[in-house]
């Protein structure tokens, strides 16, 4: 296949280039600048030249890529270069300058990174290598698994429901993209409604701030993080004040297209339209399951969901908050609207911002009924359910008794981990419990 190249897009991007390599952001100065790379003061220069000014009284420095779009379909250059065609005097670029990068406007301190050599330097790789494992032009989305592939996928199977895929970074590039998130991401703030994924808060601070409640509203995000785009990372990186080639290759790093290989290897179950909508999802750049990154990364996404649902709360007399893809509200409903109606403008909000509901999901729970929030009980004190709480104690009573083999019943690799987080889990929510489940665990002999 041939690729054509738009001789006006190459011109644009030309003269974008030539424009934030001027002197000064004036009109003279753009006029001039334009000239030199045409090798020519052409008539309609200053037109074009008045029309960028308008549209960005400051250099637009961090943004050649949007600048070339605007020259394109903001000003009278197309119109202009077609008529010189039209009359046999095609216009040509005859002077290209060099742009050095430049950050844009910060909001937090993140490191500033100007170009894609400097990225390099932050993430401890040389540039060629950053260039690879960015993989801007989805080659490994075509290509067999193989030892240069980036990701190692495995499907998980869910009885009665579609399979859930975990996509994983190798070793090297999870090395890169834990120096994305302490480096840079450290460094933004996600909304306080977020719970999870948040140093500091857990599913035990978002259940607690329910506790007490009288009507618990649970919702469920569908599909949280692979709905969530490259376009939409890009945005965020520039938000933080990268310029267009940085943002774009975080980006590419911090999302992954599923290789084509991968969607058809996909094991039965689920229903057919969910099944279908799942790959379609996974062929585009999404953030990854098992990524260090995504987690926060879905986070800032979310601000603006958080925002709009922690507003409509506050005036409700409400409580929002939201761990991961599930959210809750909580309260009182005696201020005129019902909990169908609430829903339906939840549900809104979240089509606005890029989200979707799993209404299947959706759980309303009133005075009298069980309240359970990220799996702990709120009716009038945060707890874990009796039912784990008393399983959780006979395991250990089995494992003190018969020994830790005996009590392994499921075979699990890592027990003894296993059972001291569950520990650690009930002691985080309800010390006094916790206590003395601690003193069964230590009670257990172990084997050396």
């Amino acid at each position: 296949m041939v690729m054509r190249i738009d001789p006006d897009e190459g011109i644009a991007r030309g003269l974008a280039w030539a424009l934030l390599a001027a002197a000064e952001w004036d009109k003279a100065a753009l006029t001039s600048a334009l000239g030199h790379a045409l090798g020519r003061r052409h008539r309609w220069i200053p037109k074009v030249v008045t029309e960028v000014l308008a549209a960005y009284p400051r250099a637009p420095i961090d943004r050649p890529h949007e600048l070339t779009g605007f020259l394109r379909t903001g000003t009278s250059l197309v119109h202009s270069l077609a008529r010189a065609r039209r009359q046999g005097r095609a216009v040509r670029l005859q002077h290209i300058p060099m742009v050095t990068g430049t950050m844009g406007l910060r909001h937090w301190p993140v490191p500033e990174i100007d170009d894609l050599g400097g990225l390099a330097l932050l993430l401890e790789l040389p540039l060629e290598q950053l260039i690879w494992a960015a993989d801007t032009q989805g080659r490994q989305r075509a290509t067999r698994s193989g030892p240069l592939h980036l990701y190692r996928h495995t499907w998980r199977p869910r009885p009665g429901a579609a399979p859930r895929l975990l996509e994983s970074p190798t070793p090297l590039l999870r090395a890169v993209l834990r120096r994305v998130l302490d480096r840079i991401l450290v460094w933004v703030p996600v909304h306080p409604a977020a719970h999870g994924f948040v140093p500091g808060r857990s599913a035990p601070s978002n259940a607690r701030a329910h506790v007490g409640a009288d009507v618990v509203i649970c919702l469920d995000l569908r599909t949280f993080f692979t709905s969530i785009t490259a376009a939409r990372v890009n945005g965020l990186f520039r938000v933080m004040g990268y310029p267009e080639p940085v943002a774009w290759t975080l980006a590419a790093l911090c999302t992954h297209q599923t290789p084509a290989h991968v969607l058809a290897a996909m094991p039965a179950g689920g229903d057919s339209t969910v099944r279908h909508r799942q790959r379609a999802e996974l062929r585009v750049r999404h953030l990854p399951q098992g990524s260090p990154t995504s987690p926060a990364l879905a986070n800032l996404a979310a601000h603006g969901l958080d925002r709009r649902l922690a507003g409509l709360a506050d005036r409700l007399g409400l409580t929002y908050t939201r761990y991961a893809d599930d959210l809750t509200f909580s309260g009182s409903l005696g201020n005129g609207i019902g909990v169908p109606r609430l829903v339906g403008v939840i549900g809104e909000i979240v089509r606005n911002e890029g989200f979707v509901l799993n209404t299947s999901k959706t759980r309303v729970r009133h005075t009298g009924e069980r309240h359970e929030i990220t799996g702990l009980v709120t009716n009038q004190q945060l707890s874990v359910p009796r039912a784990y709480h008393d399983q959780l104690r006979a395991v250990l009573h089995d494992a003190v008794m018969h020994g830790p083999a005996v009590a392994n019943r499921a075979g699990l690799p890592n027990f003894r981990d296993h059972l001291a987080g569950r520990v650690g889990w009930v002691e985080s929510v309800n010390p006094v419990r916790g206590r003395r489940l601690r003193a069964q665990f230590d009670a257990i002999a172990w084997p050396d």
